[in-house]
């Protein structure tokens, strides 16, 4: 049972949904641009938010995050409001599903199912998830619409629940480095000849294959990992813009060695 405290914290939570609840009734009744949306206009704006709470959380800027949860949860009160006009489900309807799948998938907390360590549970998660879809494979369950990279750590996690996996980091590492030798003999750089391009895309789909897959191994998140690369690369850029413009100088004109002197300061900051 609740503590008296977060009894009053939990009324609280459940007074704050039901205001949400309410605005979106309104909303839907009394503006013209919230009457006019349906699941299909929702969706390219519900996929921005979300990129929108990824970034406040590689920031790590709580305040923004809060406001970013705030504009995911409107999208999905939003949807489910449609779905109940539809007379198809409504929020209570989902927040019940996903309930209902948690009990489910966690027969170590709710059942009599042991579970020792993470792994176990996701390999329990992967078992159970093939029973309830009738999946004929392991991998039917990864979204085909998934970004490449993230849909490469998903299908390396599923393989790895049912234990098609490599036993050691060292052994990924090997497999790495055998893409990349296969990569520089196939197509070596000193050679100036014209590449069979469909098949360089296929190899160095495999080396970025398996740095993924050694990535998960020393557990690195890779599509994060690349996204803090790319807001680095971006601030540094900037830095090199507007110090150069204070400078007097015109960035499409500077040559590789002007603009390094200004990369090398954006380091250091």
């Amino acid at each position: 049972m609740l503590q008296p405290e977060k009894d009053i914290r939990r009324k609280e939570k459940l007074d704050a949904f039901d205001r949400l609840l309410t605005i979106m009734d309104e909303l839907r009744l009394n503006c013209p641009w919230d009457r006019k949306q349906t699941l299909e206009s929702l969706r390219h704006l519900t996929i921005e938010e979300t990129y929108e709470l990824s970034e406040a959380i590689l920031e790590n800027n709580l305040d923004e995050i809060k406001k970013e949860i705030g504009d995911v949860m409107l999208h999905l009160v939003f949807y489910s409001k449609i779905a109940d006009e539809q007379k198809a489900f409504d929020v209570a309807d989902s927040i019940n599903a996903i309930c209902d799948k948690l009990i489910h998938r966690h027969p170590h907390i709710y059942s009599d199912v042991e579970a020792k360590d993470e792994q176990a549970v996701k390999e329990n998660w992967e078992k159970i998830k093939l029973k309830e879809k009738g999946n004929t494979s392991v991998l039917g369950g990864v979204p085909k619409g998934l970004p490449a990279m993230i849909k490469a750590m998903r299908i390396q996690d599923k393989a790895r629940g049912v234990g098609f996996d490599w036993e050691k980091k060292e052994q990924v590492w090997e497999k790495v480095e055998e893409e990349m030798q296969e990569f520089k003999d196939e197509f070596n750089i000193e050679n100036t000849a014209k590449i069979d391009k469909e098949k360089a895309s296929g190899e160095f789909g495999d080396m970025l294959f398996s740095l993924i897959n050694y990535s998960r191994f020393i557990d690195i998140d890779a599509e994060e990992a690349l996204e803090r690369t790319n807001l680095k690369f971006i601030k540094r850029f900037q830095f090199l813009e507007t110090e150069s413009k204070k400078d007097g100088k015109n960035i499409a004109e500077m040559s590789l060695q002007e603009m390094d002197k200004y990369w090398e300061r954006a380091k250091n900051l």
